[in-house]
This record gives structure tokens, C-alpha cells and sequence, in this order.
């Protein structure tokens, strides 16, 4: 199991490691155990710094235009590194919802191929936007889950067919912290002619994840969870040998392939993934957004799964020992760095964590959400299952 005083990643070489080397960039742990990375990463020194960066620029210069088109630029640069892509397949969006709206605008719904695919893990913004789509001739298929929570790709396979447009599979359910087999359902998906959407928002920066192999042809994800910046600056790969029949009616300046030509006359998206950006950069989000990529690369990610999955193994072996309700699978292939917990009335046990231990949580319909990240330790896993041994009648 992982060290309290030291990392999974004994190379120093990287400079931070997992663990209590990183744990020293984020002053929320000294007065609370923050395990909440599911919801928003913490804040690092950097990240913040960054943040004052830019208000120190727009202060002393006013608008810093360059400034701000080169931070929009390492974003890209810095995501497409992270999931091992080239720049060129990676728009910055400003949210999830921003990118798969304006991918989906590309798609056309009033042909043969008119069904959207959806599990019943997806986050709202991709049920919402698939939902609005039957505005455009869409329709919209569930996969509901199997009795242990799990969605295997057979039940995908059952709701895919050749009426199937765009099959969407979250890598790792925000409810249960159950992780999807995306190579799996992708290859269904691919056999029946029908594109993959993955939403990989519960897994990047805590889990590797690499387009080449990874099996969907688009791929979104942000900056407020693992990725320890802030809300309002996400990003969206789509494979490249798609970008040419792709183009999306919902779009942006910014998606234009000569931005400062500043034409009225037509819409000429460019040739890159840049055609799903939108308009104006969301510059407050770059700086601290870009800060935490790099803070996360600078560690290494496959350092940080080994980590987190190690800190789950022992929070879900610990969980067991107190005999509480589990929903998250024990294997580490099946799960990422989020670990759910039944209760009996979780609003008041995650209110109680917050207020009487200063343990930081969250919840999503009768579960606790324990989520470990790079700064977490052993003794965060230890203090939260004392904290709910003590609260035996609020354990499903």
C-alpha cells in the first residue's frame, strides 16, 4: 500500500511525486482532509499563482491579447500531451457542454442514422444534449445497468444497431465510480457504423488515458475536477481522419480558420479540431487551467493511478472491515480514483463529515462519494472510515 510519507512514484527525478510531496502544494490540508476531488481538485500554490498572474497582467496592460491567445494555445498543447494526441485533434472549449453541443451539430439525425445510444451513467449535460436532439429527428436509447452496477458492453450491443448515429459511454460514472470498458463498446459501436463519444471528466488526470488506443473517436474532459484548475475551461478530442466531415452549425470566431480576419462573408471553419472552439478564449479559466495540466504532467499520471488505485484498494478493504455498503467495484480495472458508499441519509452523513470532522465529501443519490487524487495519504483513508464507524445508523 501507498506510504503516508511517501509516494507510489519513488523516482524523484519528476520533482513532485504522489503523496505527501505533492500533499505540500495544497494549503487545504492543513485544516481539513479534502476528499472531493470528484467534484473540484483542490487548489494547488500554483494553480492560484496563476490565477493572480493573469489579474496582474490585465492590471498593469489592460488587454493582453497575445497573452491570452498563447495561454489558449498551451491549453491545447498541454491536454493534447496528457492524452497522448496531436494538437490538431484538440479543441478548447469552455465546457463540456460547449464541445459535445457544438459535435453534435455537426451530426446529421434526418437520415438512416438517427439513434443515439446513451448509458444511464452519463452525466446530465450529455443526456440533455442527446435528449434535445429529438428537436432534430434523434432518437434516444438508455443502457441501463446490470444488478451489481456495472454496464458490460454487451448491453450496449443490445441497444446498438444500424440505426445507431453516436454511442456515448462515460469512462467513469459520476454515481457509482464504476469505470466503462470504452475499447470494448467502441468496437461494438465501429461494427455497426456508429460513432463513440467518451467523457472521460471522472477519470483524466488520475488515470491514463491514450487516444491511440483508447477506442473512442471523440473524447471530452475539463479542468474543475482532477486536473486541479478551475471551472469554465474543458477540451474535446476528435479522431482526425473525422475532422473533414465534421462541421459543426454551432460555432464561434474563434473556430474560423483566420481568426483576426474578422470576416462576415461566410463560414470557413478551420481544417483542425479548432472548428469545435467557440468565441472569445475563456482567458480567467487558462491560466490556473493550464497550471494544473501541468502540475498533474509534471507528476506523471500513470505515477498518480498507481497511487490513487493503491488508496482505494485500502479504503474499500477498510470499508469492509466497518460493514459498509460498498457500490464501487473492488477491482482496480473496473474502478477509478472514486469510491461510493451507501447510507441511510447521506445528505445529513456528508453534512456531518464537513461540519464535526472537517472531512470533505460529497454525494449523488444515496451514496457517499470518497474520491482520492495525487495529494491524498493514507491517513485521509483512515481518518473518513473512523469518522463513519463512529455513524454505524447512517451505513446502508
Amino acid at each position: 500500500m501507498v506510504s503516508t510519507e511517501q509516494s507510489a512514484e519513488t523516482d524523484t527525478s519528476r520533482g513532485l511525486t504522489p503523496g505527501a510531496s505533492a500533499r505540500a502544494e495544497f494549503p487545504i490540508f492543513e485544516h481539513a482532509t479534502y476528499l472531493n476531488s470528484c467534484s473540484q481538485g483542490a487548489l494547488s500554490l500554483r494553480v492560484r499563482a496563476a490565477a493572480e498572474e493573469w489579474l496582474a497582467g490585465w492590471d498593469e496592460n489592460g488587454a493582453e491579447w497575445e497573452f491570452w491567445v498563447e495561454r489558449n494555445e498551451a491549453a491545447r498543447s498541454g491536454f493534447a500531451e496528457l492524452i497522448h494526441a496531436p494538437p490538431d485533434e484538440v479543441a478548447v472549449t469552455t465546457s463540456v457542454s460547449q464541445g459535445i453541443s457544438s459535435f453534435v451539430s455537426a451530426l446529421d439525425f434526418g437520415r438512416e442514422r438517427n439513434r443515439i445510444v446513451i448509458s444511464e451513467y452519463e452525466f446530465p449535460t450529455v443526456g440533455q444534449i442527446a435528449h434535445a436532439q429529438a428537436l432534430r429527428g434523434a432518437e434516444v436509447v438508455h443502457v441501463t445497468p446490470e444488478a451489481d452496477g456495472s454496464i458490460p458492453p454487451e448491453r450496449f450491443a443490445e441497444a446498438i444497431d444500424e440505426r445507431t448515429a453516436l454511442v456515448c459511454c462515460t469512462a467513469i460514472s459520476f454515481r457509482t465510480g464504476h469505470r466503462n470498458d470504452i475499447a470494448a463498446i467502441a468496437e461494438v459501436a465501429h461494427a455497426a457504423g456508429a460513432l463513440v463519444l467518451g467523457d472521460s471528466y471522472q477519470a483524466v488526470g488520475a488515470l491514463e488515458l491514450d487516444m491511440r488506443t483508447l477506442g473512442a473517436d471523440v473524447v471530452t474532459g475539463g479542468t474543475v475536477k482532477y486536473l486541479l484548475g478551475s471551472a469554465g475551461l474543458g477540451f474535446m478530442w476528435v479522431r482526425g481522419s473525422l475532422l473533414e466531415s465534421l462541421l459543426p452549425t454551432q460555432t464561434g470566431w474563434f473556430a474560423d480558420e483566420d481568426i483576426f480576419a474578422m470576416s462576415i462573408a461566410d463560414y470557413s471553419p478551420h481544417a483542425s479540431a479548432r472548428r469545435f472552439d467557440s468565441g472569445t478564449p475563456p482567458v480567467p479559466s487558462l491560466y490556473p487551467g493550464t497550471a494544473g495540466v501541468e502540475l498533474i504532467s509534471e507528476i506523471g499520471v500513470p505515477a498518480i493511478e498507481k497511487h490513487v488505485l493503491e488508496l482505494g484498494g485500502r479504503l474499500v478493504d477498510r470499508l469492509d472491515e466497518i460493514g459498509a455498503t460498498v457500490v464501487t467495484p473492488r477491482e482496480h480495472e473496473r474502478r477509478g480514483p472514486l469510491v461510493c458508499v451507501r447510507s441511510t441519509d447521506v445528505v445529513r452523513l456528508c453534512s456531518e463529515l464537513s461540519e464535526e470532522e472537517r472531512i470533505v465529501t460529497s454525494h449523488r443519490d444515496d451514496a457517499l462519494r470518497i474520491s482520492l487524487h495525487v495529494y491524498n495519504i493514507e491517513d485521509d483513508v483512515d481518518r473518513v472510515v473512523a469518522a463513519l464507524a463512529a455513524r454505524p445508523d447512517l451505513l446502508a
